[in-house]
This record gives C-alpha cells, sequence and structure tokens, in this order.
C-alpha cells in the first residue's frame, strides 16, 4: 500500500496511540520510523512496528515515559529517557543542543535508560542543516563478540556524523561497527531469505547464511580486530558515560522478552566558527567537489539523500507482509 510521508506519519502513530503511548510519543516514532523508511532503511523503519508494539503491552517499553532532560554543567546536558522509545529523547537534544552549542562553542548530551536510536544519520543531519558539526553514538544489545571470541559482548554499535556544506546538502556519514546493520538481519528474516556469507555466525562460531542462526550467534565486526575496538570505545561512549546498560547487559530489541534494554545514546554539536572560522561550510564544498569530481566516487550519505527526496515526490510504501502483521496486531 502506497502513502505519502504525512499519511505514513499519520498511520504510524495511530498505531501506536491505539495501544495506549502518549500521542506526542507516537508521532515522535512514526517520524522516525517513516523516515527510515523513505531513506531506503527498512530494517529501521516499518518492520520494527511489530516488535515495538509486542514491546509496549508487555511493558518493556514504558507507552507514559516521558523524557527529561537537565542541564548538569554549562555544556552538557543528561536526558533520561524514563525507559520509553528513545525518539522522544533524541528530539529533546536536536531541540536544546544548537543553543547550547553556539553559547559554549561545544555541546553534550547523554541520553540513559533508553531504546533502539534508529538511523542515527538522520539525527546528525538535523543538527548539520542548522550549521553545527555533530557527532553521535548508540549501543545494543550484545551481538558481536571481542576479537577472537565467540560470545557476544557489544551491539553492532553505531557510529554518526554530520557537517554543513555549502550550497548543498550536509556530509552525513553513519555506520554501523559490524559489516551490515542487524535490522538488515531482521528483515532478511522476516522475508524468509538467506544472508550474504560473511555477515554473521552462528552460536559456535562458524559463517552462516541463515538469518535465524545469526540472530542467535554474532555479527562480523567491520575491519575484523579494528572494528570490534571500536564497538568497545562505543559501549563506554554511550552506556559508560550515560549509566546505561553495557551491551551484553541489555535484552533484546528485536522480541518482547525480558526487562527494558536501557541502552545508552551519546550527542556532541559543534560550532564549527568556535575556532574564528567563519567559512567551514564553504572549505567543507571545497572538499565535497573534491570527491565527486572523480569518477565513481560519491560523498557519503548521497545516496540516502536522493531516495528520500524521491520518497518525499512520490510516497512510500509498506509491503504487504507487514500491513498483514499489523492487522494482526
Amino acid at each position: 500500500m502506497k502513502f505519502s510521508i504525512e499519511q505514513a506519519e499519520d498511520f504510524v502513530s495511530s498505531i501506536f496511540e491505539k495501544d495506549g503511548v502518549l500521542p506526542t510519543t507516537a508521532r515522535s516514532v512514526a517520524r522516525a520510523l517513516v523516515a527510515a523508511e523513505a531513506a531506503g532503511q527498512s530494517g529501521h523503519g516499518f518492520r520494527r512496528i511489530p516488535v515495538y508494539i509486542k514491546q509496549v503491552r508487555v511493558g518493556k517499553v514504558d507507552a507514559k515515559a516521558v523524557a527529561v532532560a537537565t542541564r548538569v554543567r554549562p555544556a552538557v546536558l543528561s536526558i533520561d529517557a524514563h525507559l520509553g522509545y528513545a525518539y522522544p529523547a533524541i528530539d529533546l537534544a536536536v531541540d536544546q543542543l544548537p543553543a547550547i552549542a553556539r553559547e559554549q562553542g561545544i555541546a553534550l548530551a547523554v541520553i540513559g535508560r533508553s531504546h533502539h536510536a534508529g538511523v542515527m544519520a538522520l539525527t546528525v543531519e538535523r543538527f548539520a542543516e542548522q550549521g553545527l558539526v555533530a557527532f553521535m553514538v548508540a549501543n545494543a544489545p550484545a551481538s558481536m563478540a571481542p576479537w577472537g571470541g565467540i560470545k557476544p559482548l557489544y551491539g553492532t554499535n553505531p557510529i554518526a556524523f554530520a557537517a554543513p556544506v555549502e550550497g548543498s546538502d550536509p556530509l552525513v556519514i553513519d555506520l554501523a561497527l559490524s559489516k551490515v546493520a542487524r535490522g538488515k538481519i531482521m528483515a532478511a528474516r522476516q522475508k524468509g531469505q538467506s544472508i550474504p556469507e560473511g555477515w554473521a555466525l552462528d552460536a559456535s562460531g562458524q559463517a552462516t547464511t541463515d538469518p535465524h542462526e545469526a540472530i542467535n550467534g554474532t555479527m562480523v565486526p567491520a575491519g575484523d580486530a579494528k572494528g570490534a575496538a571500536l564497538a568497545l570505545m562505543v559501549e563506554v561512549m554511550a552506556a559508560g558515560l550515560t549509566g546505561g546498560n553495557f551491551g551484553f547487559q541489555a535484552s533484546s530489541l528485536l522480541d518482547d522478552t525480558g526487562t527494558a534494554p536501557s541502552l545508552g545514546h551519546t550527542l556532541i554539536a559543534i560550532d564549527p566558527s568556535l575556532a574564528g572560522d567563519t567559512v567551514f561550510a564553504k572549505r567543507l564544498a571545497l572538499m565535497a567537489s573534491e570527491i565527486e569530481g572523480q569518477e565513481n566516487a560519491r560523498l557519503p550519505g548521497r545516496r540516502s539523500q536522493g531516495v528520500r527526496k524521491q520518497a518525499a515526490e512520490d510516497g512510500i510504501v509498506i509491503d504487504d507482509d507487514i500491513l498483514v502483521e499489523i492487522e494482526a496486531l
């Protein structure tokens, strides 16, 4: 079924409101899921709806939670998601950090007791659109083993970065520290498809193309030992600084069993004029033109931005199998 962006947001928001989620929270979640789908990130989009709803019904996510932000230092916000969805807490950071960054030169938000952070490119880009440089990390339930091990300790732990480019869309970099985002494994499992070899290992540490075995096993880190080390860094930055659960302590985001995941996210916003540079975005445009001037080279984030613009014009489709799951709920 095809929807415009606005229709999709209304539809998704109504699903959550019917299950008792606060209207403002439902709208925040809907905007994030629809934006993910419009960006071509289906593993973080509509396919999350059934499990998000099931988690509300068993209390794994608090439908009535209201995120609260406290300015604990001149340049630091501490945000408690109160075991609700992550998106209202992230919205608070996006609303409040820019003014602090312009006042202090740099601003930090630590978000604790949170949930799935979604497509973080969409978060950091919101800062870059305001002329700021942004960096974000988030930890996730354990799905990667330390290099050389087979027991999952780290999440896929994404890192995202964005910066303004004069006369163009922002530069946006968003990557999971596994070879692929775990949402792609989940999407393959829902569709009954196999996954490429090299994405994941089964519970015994052997390569697998079965998404069910992959979900119960471990993800392969990007860059091997380097990726595993970066995933540990994110655990410290996202869970250590926020008081959130480390990946191995957090329950799964993909089912309705266990207690609240209580994950952490850390956001940094920087005013690029803090060092007296008033032409930052123009200089970045020069770098962008050098990259895009090379044959077959592409600036990170451009494909997703193009897909989103197309979706804004043509609308987006909710697959039949997802509609069936939603109706069954």
